[in-house]
């Protein structure tokens, strides 16, 4: 897989996923987002955005607590564009697929 490929060359985790990873309520940790990438599946593929390719990943954090990274294979790394806990209200039960409104 692209992803886990230019994961283990290496990580860059953009200025949003920084911010969005460091607020107070979620505190997602960097290892908690390499375990999701190495570990957890791919939920949802954006091949053609206009940012380039990239993809939802759902894994586990710490507690098991459901985390989903959205990242996008470079070159020469995986760009880690956000992480964050995913809304109940706006996710089946098991955080793979997103409601109907």
């Amino acid at each position: 897989m692209l992803v886990r490929r230019r994961a283990a060359t290496k990580l860059l985790f953009l200025p949003h996923a920084i911010r969005q990873m460091s607020r107070p309520e979620r505190m997602i940790s960097t290892a908690e987002v390499r375990a999701v990438i190495d570990q957890g599946d791919i939920i949802e593929d954006y091949p053609d955005d206009a940012r380039g390719h990239s993809a939802l990943m759902l894994g586990g954090g710490t507690g098991g607590r459901p985390i989903h990274v959205v990242c996008s294979p470079q070159d020469e790394f995986l760009a880690v564009i956000t992480a964050y806990l995913p809304d109940p209200a706006e996710w089946t039960d098991d955080y793979k697929q997103r409601k109907t409104k």
